[in-house]
């Protein structure tokens, strides 16, 4: 039985030695580790609305006129829409629409981008406003500071950027993104668009580009009057804006079949931020 007590001894010594590497070892993570980052909470939006359902037809009536003149067949094509090709229906989806009148041809799409970061100290939302803040400064605007025309190296990089990320064809409309929010005087159409008295008969300066306030959590409009060619005018609104993870873009555009007609830019203006309106209002339900 003498060996015994050695036997208790070598044990304690065993669990002592253990109960102090442990101990060693917890001191040392305490010591070394960093602290715990709390993972940015996600945006608000997890899925996109179906692009082609998203505008009711009975706007759609309003924005494409003679669109409702057309044979039941023709009518129905014209109001479903054609869904843009994407590779993720959960990041990004569009459709577009066209009309052909006698008078004009009118033209309309949307795109919906659903943003996702995947740094977990940078949320969705700031991510969006990224995205978001780009489109604003490719269009020569700036909600938080005086507007300076972009240098052509990072007009260029800004451009490919937005293309890849769109996973889009480009829209032609969009080529004057990056241009100046107040195009040349040569390329004046002339003659008032309102007739309001001082107002200009350029119908780039009476409906400028701007900043719009209360739509979404950021949203801008481009106005983009411009000579398509040597038969007609072409004239193209684009409002963008941002709410919690997802950015719109809504493009509304007219083409008369005439040179002397001219669009109302402030009709494509106001019809283009309605729809905006509704969009955001959809979103938010």
């Amino acid at each position: 039985m003498a060996y015994v007590p050695g036997v208790a001894l070598l044990a304690a010594l065993v669990v002592g030695c253990s109960a102090g590497a442990d101990g060693n070892a917890n001191g040392a993570d305490s010591k070394a580790g960093s602290p715990t980052v709390t993972p940015a909470p996600p945006g608000k939006y997890l899925t996109l609305p179906a692009p082609c359902r998203a505008v009711p037809r009975s706007t759609l009536k309003d924005l494409l006129p003679g669109a409702a003149e057309l044979p039941g067949d023709q009518q129905d094509k014209v109001f479903r829409g054609s869904a843009a090709v994407t590779y993720d229906t959960d990041r990004k989806v569009g459709c577009s629409w066209k009309s052909d009148a006698p008078s004009a041809t009118r033209s309309l799409s949307i795109d919906f981008e659903r943003v996702v970061s995947y740094d977990p100290a940078v949320s969705d939302d700031d991510r969006a406003d990224t995205v978001y803040a780009k489109k604003e400064k490719a269009a020569g605007l700036s909600s938080s500071a005086t507007p300076g025309p972009p240098d052509e190296k990072d007009k260029k990089s800004e451009e490919s950027e937005e293309s890849e990320e769109s996973g889009t064809a480009k829209d032609p409309a969009d080529a004057d993104a990056t241009g100046s929010a107040d195009p040349s005087p040569s390329e004046s159409s002339g003659g008032s668009t309102d007739g309001t008295p001082g107002s200009s008969s350029s119908p780039e300066e009476a409906l400028p580009s701007r900043i719009l306030d209360n739509l979404g959590d950021a949203a801008f409009l481009q106005d983009l009057p411009k000579k398509a060619d040597s038969t007609a005018q072409h004239h193209t609104v684009s409002v963008v804006f941002r709410t919690s993870n997802v950015v719109v873009t809504v493009r509304y555009a007219e083409q008369p079949a005439l040179i002397t007609q001219v669009p109302d830019g402030r009709e494509l203006q106001e019809k283009a931020q309605a729809l905006a309106r509704k969009l955001a209002e959809t979103l938010s339900e």
